[in-house]
């Protein structure tokens, strides 16, 4: 923990109405400046209690905060470093410890995941009604049992797919791992609306998990290796320019020349990482926009508008098709309570804030709503779910995009 980036704050309490989990509870210790308290206190001494790693644990990590401090605390860094230490030094409990490493030896492993997805698929029904039993015995794995998304038909892209028309630009393309294997057909809009703006698409098989869930969870070198490993994927593929459609993920890559050092910091800046809606916008478009008569809300997720700054642009974006109309979320800056893993290993926090988010989603009357993070999906979808509302469908930017330069009259 950086005690220069813990000084930084000055505990002024703009952050409190954006945090999430202060929001929930009103503890001074499950705010951001109560967590740089508890920062201060290790960093002079105080070893880190199991109280102490509670509320750490308790952070979603969703930097709203850093969108609020008018100081400039890079609260970013400061919990990530926290988490490491946490990992490091915080003997957890058995059963925690377990569900942890089931977690990372699954989730960062796309075959692994891939291997998932015919039980998913077999235990669907199942799997939604033990999930209120399952949640007395272990409100984990019932989250587990609840988010997971019925399989879809797997796609295989191309290793390269070629731009329609003039040749505009040439650009890598991220699959990840639970957008590559859950929403496969997100990856496919993607790779289209690229090729129809004029790009040629490079898709490297060997590419594998960014390293973004194990760097929001402490683990800062399996991180590295896995950065580096999708460095050299892309490098290899000739391409300095990846486009992502995932916000964990971009936010992440971002990041990459400080995660790393040496040589492969320095190759991470010859690398330009940029969010699918940020690069199109940038990019400016050439194919036609067909009528979608729809009503949408737009979910902004926390690692694209907090972590990146990509506000205006998905918005920009969707506006922009004729006949679809876009509907505000209110408190749309507070987490929908994914957070990567934070809905698997905090699950009834992570269930209040699903649900709070649900119902301000629900109130927008909105035909569809419109994610571009899969775990803000899945958690988004569960919670209407478990309402008992008429589900709304979602969509990810892309395949709303794909939807109107296709001119299909209706999002797939």
């Amino acid at each position: 923990m950086d005690p220069e980036l813990i000084n930084d704050c000055v505990h002024c309490g703009f952050c409190l109405p954006s945090c999430p989990t202060y929001v929930l509870w009103g503890e001074e210790m499950d705010s951001p400046r109560g967590r740089i308290h508890l920062m201060k206190q290790h960093v002079e001494g105080t070893p880190v209690t199991d109280e102490m790693a509670g509320h750490f644990d308790a952070c979603l990590g969703c930097m709203a905060c850093v969108t609020a401090c008018p100081s400039g605390v890079r609260y970013d860094r400061l919990i990530e470093q926290t988490r490491a230490v946490v990992e490091r030094e915080h003997v957890r409990e058995p059963a925690d410890r377990a569900l942890r490493e089931l977690v990372f030896q699954l989730f960062p492993h796309p075959r692994r995941l891939r291997a998932m997805r015919v039980p998913l698929r077999l235990s669907a029904g199942l799997r939604r009604r033990i999930a209120p039993r399952l949640e007395r015995v272990n409100p984990s794995l019932a989250a587990m049992a609840d988010l997971a998304p019925d399989p879809v038909k797997r796609v295989r892209l191309p290793r390269r797919v070629e731009a329609v028309g003039r040749r505009r630009a040439t650009v890598g393309m991220l699959t990840g791992c639970v957008q590559g294997e859950f929403f496969p057909q997100v990856n496919a809009a993607t790779a289209r609306v690229l090729a129809m703006e004029g790009c040629d698409v490079v898709i490297p098989p060997s590419q594998g998990c960014c390293g973004a869930l194990s760097l929001h969870s402490g683990r800062p070198g399996q991180a590295r290796r896995f950065a580096r490993r999708t460095i050299a994927a892309f490098d290899r593929a000739g391409v300095d320019t990846i486009v992502v459609n995932a916000a964990g993920c971009g936010s992440t890559m971002k990041e990459y020349a400080d995660l790393l050092d040496g040589v492969w910091a320095e190759r991470a800046r010859e690398i330009r990482t940029v969010d699918l809606a940020e690069y199109l916008a940038e990019l400016g478009p050439v194919a036609r926009r067909h009528p979608l008569p729809l009503t949408v809300a737009y979910h902004d997720a926390c690692h694209l508008a907090h972590a990146q700054g990509v506000r205006s642009q998905p918005r920009e974006l969707l506006t922009a098709i004729p006949d679809l109309e876009l509907r505000e979320i209110a408190e749309s800056a507070i987490c929908c309570g994914s957070a990567g893993t934070y809905n698997l290993f905090q699950p009834e926090a992570a269930r209040e804030l699903g649900d709070r988010k649900a119902e301000r989603v629900l109130a927008t009357g909105a035909d569809l709503l419109v994610s571009a993070n899969p775990g803000c999906t899945m958690q988004i979808t569960s919670a209407i779910r478990r309402s008992g509302a008429a589900p709304i469908p979602v969509a990810h930017t892309a395949q709303v995009l794909d939807a109107s330069i296709r001119g299909l009259g209706r999002v797939a």
